[in-house]
C-alpha cells in the first residue's frame, strides 16, 4: 500500500466516508483513481465497498439501483441544483460557426465538473464466473475482499484503489509503475482478459489514445491473436466504444493502432478500403490517410463528434468510384459523395447509432462536395446549398470543409474559395432589411385608420422605413403611428416621394450589409 493525499472533491468523499462511518469498507476504485494521480479531471466517480445494495441505500437518503451487477446510484442533490442553475445561464449552439454570446469555456467545464458530481455509484465487491460468450460473465456473486474485486478488472491501471480517509492507495498489479511508465497492461493473463470480455481490446485502444500511452507488446500480440472474438461482442457496444475513441484527444493515432491490430474492420470494414487507394494531384494521401487526417482535425478543432464522423467517411467511397480519365491524365471520382453517403448510412445503422446522427452525418457526406469557381458562385447557388442540408447544418458542413482540406495536406484551414462560400452563406442565411421589421405591419394601419388594402398602405410602409433606417430608435409603434397621421394628412405625390426614398434607403442599407459581410471573411 502507497500512502498518498488524492484531491477528493467532498460532494463525493462523503460517499466513502459515511460507509466507513457506518462499520463498511470503502475505497475510489477504477478509472477516477488513474485520473487524480495522472492530475486529470475524473468523467465519473466509482466506489467499491464490502456493502450489500440493501446496505447502501441504508446509509443515504437519495439512491437508486436499476441494473444487474448491485451498483448503487447516490444522488448528490446539492450538485443537481447546481447543474440546473447553470444551464440557465449557458448559451450554446453547437452549430454555430462562430462564438457564441453567453457562453464561455470556463462555464462549460464547470458543468462538465459539475455532471461528473452528480451521481456516485456504489458497487459492492464481486467476483464473475466464465466468460462463456466473450461477452458477460455467466454468473456474478458479490465477493468479501477488495483483492476478490481488483482481480477482475481489465487493466492494471485501472485496477487502483483508494481510501480517502487513511489516503492509502492499493495497488496490487502494479499499476502505478505502468503509470509512471505510460504503459497499457492487463490485470494478469491477457488472452484470458479478452476471451472474458472481447471489448477490452476496443478498450486497450482508447485508452492508448486517449492517455497517450503505448500498449504492452505482449498485449498487442493477444489483441491480435483474439480480435476475431468482436465477432461476438453487440454492434451497440462497438458503437459506443468507438465513439469514445473518436471524442478522444487522438482519434487518427487510435484508428491506426486499431488497423495495425486488426481491430478496425471489426467497427466498420468499409473504413480500411481506402488504404493504398491513390488519388489525384490534388491529393497527397492515400484515401484512408487523407479520411483519418480529416477526421483529426475535427479533433483538433474540439468539434462536435459528428464532424468528424462526417470526416472518417467523407470520402469512404472513392474505392469504388475511381477512374483513371486520359483526358485528365489523372484519377477521378465522379459522384463519390452520392454512394459514399449511401454506403455511410448503411455503416451507421449497423452501428445502431440513433437516426438523427445519420441523417446528419450522411447529408453532411452527400454534399461536403458543393464548391465551385469562386467567380461563378451565385446566392441562387449557395440558397440550394442550405436547402439541401438545412439551416442547421451548413456551419456543420462548412466545418467538414476546413478539415477536408487539412486532410488533404494544406497548410491553411481556409482558402478564398472557402471565404467566400461562407461570406455568401452568411449573406444568404440572414434576414434581409425590409418593411416586416418594423414595429407597425400594415394590417394594424388598416385597423386603426380605416384604410383598405391599396398601394397607400405600401407607400405608408416604405416611408416609414426611411426614418427609422437612418435613426433605429424611431422604430417603435407609437413613434410610427403619429407618422402615419402626418403622411395621411400630406399631398399623395409627398408620400410617393418618400416611398421611393425609403426605396433608396433600403438598398442602400442592404448593400452596406452585405459589405460588412464581406470585410468580415476577407472577400470581394
Amino acid at each position: 500500500m502507497t500512502k498518498i493525499s488524492l484531491d477528493i472533491p467532498n460532494e463525493v468523499s462523503y460517499v466513502t466516508e459515511n460507509l466507513q462511518a457506518a462499520g463498511y469498507e470503502a475505497y475510489f476504485v477504477g478509472g477516477c483513481v488513474r485520473d487524480l494521480l495522472l492530475q486529470k479531471q475524473p468523467n465519473d466517480w466509482d466506489v467499491t465497498t464490502n456493502a450489500t445494495p440493501d446496505q447502501i441505500q441504508d446509509v443515504f437518503e437519495h439512491t437508486f439501483c436499476e441494473n444487474d451487477f448491485g451498483t448503487v446510484g447516490v444522488v448528490n442533490d446539492g450538485v443537481v441544483s447546481q447543474v440546473t442553475r447553470l444551464d440557465e445561464t449557458i448559451v450554446y449552439n453547437p452549430y454555430a460557426y462562430e462564438e457564441v454570446s453567453g457562453e464561455t469555456k470556463e462555464q462549460l467545464d464547470e458543468k462538465a465538473r459539475l455532471d461528473s458530481l452528480k451521481v456516485v455509484e456504489v458497487t459492492p465487491y464481486r467476483t464473475e464466473s466464465v466468460y462463456s460468450d466473450n461477452r458477460r460473465p455467466d454468473e456474478i456473486k458479490f465477493a468479501k475482499t477488495l483483492a476478490e474485486d481488483l482481480e477482475r478488472r481489465d487493466f492494471t491501471i485501472n485496477a487502483l484503489a483508494y481510501d480517502s480517509v487513511s489516503h492509502e492507495i492499493i495497488d496490487m498489479y502494479s499499476g502505478i509503475q505502468d503509470l509512471e511508465k505510460q504503459i497499457i497492461n492487463t490485470v494478469g493473463d491477457a488472452d484470458t482478459r479478452f476471451q472474458e470480455d472481447a471489448l477490452r481490446m476496443m478498450r486497450a485502444v482508447r485508452f492508448s489514445a486517449q492517455l497517450g500511452f503505448t500498449i504492452n507488446k505482449k498485449v498487442q500480440e493477444s489483441i491480435r491473436n483474439n480480435q476475431e472474438l468482436l465477432h461476438n461482442i453487440s454492434r451497440e457496444r462497438i458503437r459506443d466504444e468507438f465513439t469514445k475513441i473518436l471524442n478522444t484527444n487522438e482519434p487518427m493515432n487510435a484508428l491506426l493502432l486499431a488497423k495495425e491490430l486488426h481491430v478496425l474492420d471489426h467497427v466498420s470494414p468499409h473504413l480500411s478500403r481506402g488504404i493504398g487507394v491513390k488519388q489525384n494531384g490534388a491529393h497527397i494521401y492515400d484515401v484512408f490517410e487523407h479520411n483519418i487526417r480529416t477526421m483529426q482535425h475535427g479533433a483538433d478543432k474540439e468539434w462536435p463528434m459528428v464532424i468528424r464522423l462526417a470526416g472518417l467517411f467523407h470520402d469512404i467511397s472513392k474505392p469504388e468510384t475511381r477512374r483513371f480519365s486520359k483526358e485528365k491524365n489523372d484519377y477521378t471520382f465522379y459522384g463519390h459523395e452520392v454512394v459514399g453517403a449511401r454506403v455511410t448510412k448503411k455503416a451507421l445503422e449497423d452501428l445502431k447509432y440513433p437516426t438523427k446522427i445519420i441523417d446528419k452525418v450522411t447529408t453532411l457526406v452527400r454534399w461536403h462536395m458543393f464548391f465551385s469557381d469562386p467567380d461563378q458562385i451565385t446566392l441562387s447557388a449557395v440558397r440550394r446549398i442550405i436547402r439541401n442540408v438545412g439551416p442547421d447544418n451548413v456551419w456543420d458542413l462548412i466545418r467538414l470543409r476546413i478539415c477536408d482540406r487539412i486532410g488533404m495536406g494544406r497548410p491553411k484551414e481556409k482558402s478564398y474559395r472557402l471565404r467566400k462560400y461562407v461570406s455568401m452563406m452568411d449573406e444568404a442565411m440572414r434576414s434581409p432589411i425590409s418593411v416586416k421589421d418594423l414595429k407597425l405591419n400594415g394590417d394594424e394601419i388598416m385597423e386603426m385608420f380605416d384604410l383598405k388594402p391599396s398601394k397607400k398602405i405600401g407607400y405608408l410602409l416604405k416611408a416609414l422605413m426611411s426614418i427609422t433606417l437612418e435613426t433605429p430608435e424611431n422604430n417603435n409603434k407609437e413613434y410610427l403611428v403619429e407618422k402615419v397621421k402626418e403622411y395621411l394628412a400630406m399631398p399623395e405625390e409627398r408620400l410617393v416621394a418618400l416611398a421611393q426614398s425609403g426605396e433608396t434607403a433600403i438598398d442602400a442599407a442592404e448593400k452596406e450589409e452585405v459589405r460588412k459581410i464581406r470585410r468580415k471573411h476577407r472577400v470581394q
